[in-house]
């Protein structure tokens, strides 16, 4: 079956005699070149909205019934929200582009930014309401009549007589923007105001709203502050919880019954916060304190976290939260600068000095799992103590057990394995009883919806097994079976993991599991192993993956069930053509999956109503934007948007797959990428492109945007360049040489096309890319220009490095991971030395630019430095682009778009003979720096 082309792109395909009037796209399209985003469908498929968000600017949101009319367009919406009966659209209106950016150039202080606003939108009626200066909205989970919001408003000198609970009173001062909670009814419009209000929240029913008064610390007269619960339904308010604090987490259980929170009523310069869990009902005259730091239960020199999240379990009976290690408070009176600054590294630490730095805030905020029985009143049971970090419940977390994990003991071993393994446990929630699952894992585990068993992967032996949580017992779910459930493609020296649980079955007697290409189900007593889309993927080369289009208003669902009563949706991706689509099978029938639909497009945001008798999603390839679609039946379907009309005007391009065999007799593949205008009887220059494997995107639009260092292709395929992207398979011990395989014989295999100028071939990469470019230049001489972003040239240095941005050593991705040399530096220094560039850099004739920035946290910038000296010693053509304070992979815009302009004046100078720029001629002296860019041509 095949999707029926939208108009737009029929026409860019129908007006090929007019190549020649179409412009190259230059850098000044990138602002306004659009993306699609949180494209969603109503539960009865009656009305989709979505949002439009220019690169730079204003972005929009529309609304538009299944018939695609327009309902309501909201300028510079975000956040918006749908009430589950269809009539009332909510949107957060995000003040303009333009002005923020003129508040940010007059260095307005955050209280005079330009503050967000909220619509209310009736799309029965077509009417709206609006209120500014908006902080925060919230809707009840379940009944949505209601809608709460918090927002800024200097009050006038009398009391809003809807207030009861406001003290305050007339004054001649001009008066400071104070927060009020407005409580909405949508269905009349009627509000009620509460000012100084801070946290709030709805109960799931919609029929009682919680928060908290805050005053200025200094007033010491008024009795505002505390916590207050307002009945909808009695219209009345009644403060549970009295004076000044911070009062946050405000926790309702599923049947709204029992509300819970955390408070701190230490004065608010007190270096140590000593939070206590409040607890309410309706029963209670004032709430009451049922955790706090001399609670029974809670372990010595403990307390409650502040940091620590609070849930109810589904039936309301347990509570968790998280408990902490008093911190040590730092001591004030010492004079800071009569003591030392120093970090010290110990050899015996769990974590390196600068991952623990890394991580500072995190580990502050660290906490570990309890429970209570609120309406039992008893006593607190810690689940875990501080060795623990990993611990999950169930959904709905009824049941008796958690899973938790430590690697408490293996931690130092990251340092070179890049991860560590745990011992898994289970946890009563009744007792703190603990069974071992698996000692010492390198692997994966879960608990299954009901919590009566554990599954679990182990890299070791490549197996899944189920743990019976009764009979203490464990199984090989996929033992005897002629098919690998580990990572087939694996290409680095650490052990492949595996495809993954694709869901678990809703009768919770079992598990289906993801090998390369298809879905098998598992019982946990290992009676029944069925390949439920009966090897079709393997046999086709096609990836099934199971579609769950179910979804929950309550947010404690999170888990992936699969009813094999019934039919289910499977995503596809044909791993030869690169087609993606979508299929239908029933787990319970032995008969392949049906095809409805496998084309040459990208599909992503797939979703639909809960009848699944509509779905939406977006469609794109190389040449056809993303824009949303809509259907009942993937036979016939109707364009939503079209967000880059302007794409039809520039000379855009072409993707293709290209095959060929290296000369070690591997198959390889890789994208080759055309302009528009393409001319078989001209000659054109090629820029390569890679990092490890590409060609799964053939199908994937590329914008044109200013990248963090990436080839922008669009830019350079729009301007008469072919691009090519190799995929590169690795051996251990030899990337450079694996890159040399790939892309060079890639290279030479176009290169045998007239219309491939050999002469003027260029290489670009970033990161590990950007290794491979640093290596290949090494190499050979077929390149007339390079440009490496954040290269490694030295192993032996940045072996023992650090990654700054999470504090970890290099290690790792030596003797592991994507460097893939497999052995430490004094096992085989050899290998070390022969795939770093640095060495061989005198062999270097290819002018190159590198960037590397002085915040790269993955990339040590010296690196880039020490490529550059060694190039300006040997008086190489090389150029250095340091950007200051940005980090890996650009992430200020200024910057991005600073990168393009200098990426396509290099290239064009060495491979079309352009004039040098500035930059490139006399580079720019620190005098001038910030005064002239030298882009300019003299």
């Amino acid at each position: 079956m095949k999707f029926k082309h939208s108009l737009l792109f029929l026409l860019s395909l129908g007006i090929s005699n007019s190549f020649a009037q179409k412009k190259p796209i230059d850098h000044t399209v990138y602002d306004n070149w659009k993306s699609l985003s949180n494209a969603k469908i109503s539960k009865t498929g009656n009305i989709l909205f979505y949002s439009i968000v220019p690169q730079e600017g204003d972005a929009t949101v529309e609304v538009k019934n299944k018939q695609n009319e327009l309902i309501l367009k909201v300028d510079r919406g975000s956040n918006p929200n749908l009430t589950h009966n269809e009539t009332f659209f909510i949107s957060t209106i995000k003040p303009t582009f333009q002005e923020t950016r003129q508040a940010k150039i007059k260095k307005k202080k955050p209280d005079e930014m330009p503050k967000d606003s909220l619509l209310i939108a009736n799309l029965q009626t077509q009417t709206q309401q609006k209120y500014p200066a908006l902080k925060s909205y919230k809707l009840p989970l379940f009944q949505q009549d209601y809608l709460a919001f918090l927002s800024e408003i200097k009050p006038e000198a009398k009391v809003d007589s809807t207030d009861s609970t406001s003290t305050n009173k007339a004054s001649s001062k001009k008066p400071k923007a104070e927060t009020v909670l407005t409580l909405y009814h949508l269905p009349t419009g009627d509000t009620v105001n509460f000012w100084k209000a801070d946290a709030y929240e709805f109960s799931g029913d919609g029929q009682h709203l919680i928060f908290s008064k805050k005053v200025d610390e200094k007033d010491s007269v008024s009795t505002d502050p505390g916590v207050y619960i307002y009945s909808i339904e009695s219209k009345s308010i009644k403060k549970i919880s009295n004076g000044k604090g911070n009062y946050k987490n405000f926790t309702f259980d599923d049947q709204s019954q029992q509300v819970v929170f955390l408070a701190d009523k230490t004065p608010e310069k007190s270096l140590l916060k000593d939070f206590k869990v409040y607890y309410y009902t309706s029963a209670l005259d004032t709430a009451r304190i049922i955790a706090a730091q001399n609670s029974t239960g809670v372990p010595a020199n403990w307390y409650v976290s502040p940091d620590g999240n609070l849930s109810f379990s589904a039936n309301g009976e347990k509570l968790f939260l998280g408990l902490a290690p008093i911190p040590r408070v730092k001591d004030t009176t010492l004079i800071e600068f009569e003591h030392a600054k120093v970090d010290i590294w110990s050899w015996q630490d769990d974590y390196l000095q600068p991952q623990q730095l890394a991580n500072l805030k995190r580990d502050q905020s660290r906490n570990y799992l309890a429970v209570v029985s609120p309406k039992q009143g008893s006593s607190i049971l810690s689940l875990v103590d501080d060795t623990f970090n990993r611990v999950s419940t169930t959904d709905e977390a009824n049941n008796e057990w958690v899973l938790a994990s430590t690697d408490f003991g293996n931690r130092i071993a990251a340092q070179w394995q890049g991860s560590t393994n745990s011992d898994v446990y289970l946890i009563s929630t009744l007792n703190g009883q603990k069974k071992t699952v698996k000692s010492n894992l390198n692997g994966q585990a879960y608990l299954s919806p009901d919590g009566k068993n554990v599954v679990y992967f182990d890299r070791e032996t490549g197996n899944w097994f189920s743990y019976s949580v009764e009979k203490n017992s464990t199984i090989q779910l996929n033992a005897n079976l002629p098919v690998s459930f580990v990572d087939e493609e694996n290409d680095v020296p650490a052990l492949p993991g595996s495809y993954g649980i694709a869901a678990w079955s809703t009768d919770g007697n079992g598990v289906y599991i993801n090998d390369r290409y298809d879905i098998w189900y598992f019982d946990f007593v290992g009676k029944e192993k069925k390949n439920v889309t009966q090897a079709y993927g393997r046999i086709n080369n096609i990836v099934l993956r199971y579609q769950d289009f179910s979804t929950n208003d309550n947010p404690r669902y999170r888990t992936s069930l699969l009813n094999k009563k019934g039919n289910i949706y499977l995503d596809a991706f044909d791993t030869k053509t690169k087609f993606s689509g979508l299929f239908q099978t029933h787990p319970d029938k032995n008969s392949n999956p049906k095809e409805i639909v496998l084309v040459p497009f990208t599909i992503r945001q797939l979703s639909a109503s809960t009848d699944l008798e509509h779905f939406i999603y977006t469609k794109e390839n190389y040449e056809l934007s993303p824009n949303l679609f809509y259907t009942t039946n993937f036979k016939n379907e109707t364009r939503v948007t079209d967000i880059n009309p302007q794409q039809q005007d520039y000379n855009w391009g072409t993707a293709e797959l290209v095959n060929w065999v290296t000369p070690n007799g591997h198959e390889a593949s890789g994208i080759l990428y055309k302009p528009e205008n393409f001319d078989p009887n001209k000659k054109y220059p090629i820029i390569a492109y890679f990092y490890e494997k590409l060609s799964d995107g053939l199908y994937s639009y590329q914008a044109p945007a200013p990248t963090p260092s990436r080839l922008n292709i669009p830019y350079f395929v729009s301007n008469e360049y072919l691009v090519f992207a190799p995929d590169i398979s690795y051996e251990d011990g030899y990337p450079g040489k694996s890159a040399e395989e790939y892309i060079n014989s890639g290279m030479r295999y176009l290169a045998q096309n007239s219309w491939v100028d050999s002469t003027k071939m260029g290489i670009q990469g970033q990161s590990w890319g950007g290794y491979q470019v640093a290596h290949l230049i090494t190499r050979t001489n077929m390149y007339a220009a390079a440009w490496t972003g954040a290269p490694v040239v030295n192993m032996t240095s940045a072996y023992g490095g650090i990654r700054w941005q999470s504090g970890m050593s290099r290690q790792f991705q030596y003797e592991n991971t994507q460097s893939r040399i497999g052995k430490t530096l004094w096992e085989n220094r050899e290998l070390y030395i022969e795939n770093s560039p640095l060495f061989f850099m005198d062999k270097v004739n290819t002018p190159v630019v590198i960037m590397a920035n002085d915040n790269d946290g993955a990339v040590p910038w010296y690196q880039g430095i020490e490529m550059f000296t060694a190039l300006r010693r040997l008086q190489k053509p090389v150029w250095m682009l340091n950007y200051n304070g940005d980090e890996h992979n650009l992430m200020q815009r200024q910057n991005r778009k600073d990168i393009q302009i200098r990426e396509a004046q290099f290239f064009d100078h060495y491979l079309k003979g352009t004039p040098a720029p500035n930059w490139m001629k006399s580079g720019v002296p620190a005098i001038n720096k910030g005064i002239d860019w030298g882009f300019e041509y003299n």
